[in-house]
């Protein structure tokens, strides 16, 4: 089965084409980092209009470069939550045009899924050598989806059953990253240039706490204001002086310590209510990772035997929606009316499985 992918729920503009959920044929994605660097973060009417601008080529090169045409299509699919409402609306529009004009079923999928189901996509990085079958996650597993705009545990009994067993009660660790960054002086997004940063500094030069959250849940915001609070006192300046002024009187040397004491940090959180969700469910075969913080090489490094999407496919792509929708299809869910499809800027992944 030959599924169209397209994804535009924030600042990517994605499609590709993907078999049967796990062979990518072709996965293009057009980016709008380099627009936002200078504004350190996301203008939601901008990233609109430049989701206009590339999404009729950016599928059109998805198709050519799977060498494929609409005929050997099966089936279209397409993030309807949750994100930008202006983003989330061009791509959507976009794929229900395509599928009513060329008579394709259409599959709503939501965005949190995606990056979960990106771990069964078959990548060199992932597939052994000689192995026609690598390994794939097994049921019951714990998903942790670690992202820009969400952190959470899900619980996933089998395949399109989703249980939220934790999540942020403030920020998410992605934004935290992008946050600390700003403080830092530190391009955005924050994730890659605090871990670049992170690689040449001392990640026990500052103690950072771990905040205090009953359960699975998770708080990051305290964390942040940790930091702003660790690099006024080290540069001995008042809580009144303002943070955008702070990297001005950083060494590069207390950047990277710093970076590296909030990424150790950071993870360490991370892992540790992952390693509490494993004890409240024994009955777990797999942990799997995803979104955009699932690039991040320390928290590889830190959970050796979870499973991890490859860095190419961490970030905002069409081919985890491809492969969401098509086990969607397997657990047979219906097709979504094109005329009639909406969009939900906040909707919980519970309300999907």
């Amino acid at each position: 089965m030959l599924i169209l992918g397209i994804e535009t729920s924030c600042d990517e503009t994605a499609a590709a084409v993907v078999r049967d959920g796990r062979e990518i044929l072709s996965n293009v994605v057009v980016s709008q980092i380099d627009i936002f660097a200078e504004y350190g973060g996301v203008i939601p009417e901008v990233a609109a209009r430049s989701h206009l601008e590339a999404m009729m080529p950016v599928v059109e090169k998805a198709l050519r470069d799977a060498e494929v045409g609409w005929d050997e299509i099966d089936a279209i699919a397409v993030t309807h939550a949750p994100g930008l409402l202006g983003s989330l609306l061009v791509g959507t529009l976009t794929a229900r045009t395509l599928a009513i004009l060329h008579d394709k079923p259409l599959y709503a999928v939501h965005h949190l899924k995606s990056h979960v189901y990106a771990n069964w996509i078959i990548s060199p990085e992932r597939a052994a050598v000689g192995s026609q079958s690598p390994s794939m996650p097994s049921f019951p597993l714990l998903a942790l989806v670690v992202s820009g705009g969400h952190t959470q545990i899900l619980y996933m009994r089998e395949h399109n059953q989703f249980e939220i067993v934790g999540t942020t009660h403030d920020d998410a660790v992605g934004e935290c990253f992008d946050k600390v960054a700003k403080i830092l002086g530190l391009p955005y997004p924050g994730g890659p240039s605090i871990a670049r940063a992170a690689a040449h500094g001392d990640a026990s030069r500052y103690t950072l706490p771990h905040p205090k959250v009953a359960g699975l849940d998770f708080s990051f915001s305290g964390l942040k204001t940790a930091v702003l609070r660790a690099v006024q006192k080290e540069l001995g300046v008042p809580i009144s002086y303002p943070s955008h002024k702070l990297a001005e009187l950083l060494t590069p040397n207390q950047v990277a310590d710093f970076a590296a004491s909030f990424q150790r940090t950071a993870v360490d959180i991370l892992c540790e209510k992952i390693a509490a969700a494993m004890e409240q469910y024994p009955d777990v075969q797999s942990v799997v990772v995803a979104g955009g913080v699932s690039a991040n090489s320390a928290l590889r490094e830190a959970l050796p035997e979870a499973y991890f999407p490859t860095p190419a496919l961490s970030g905002d792509n069409g081919a985890m929606v491809a492969a969401a929708a098509y086990y969607e299809i397997l657990s047979g869910r219906e097709p979504t009316d094109p005329y009639s499809l909406n969009i939900y800027p906040r909707v919980s992944v519970e309300s999907e499985g």
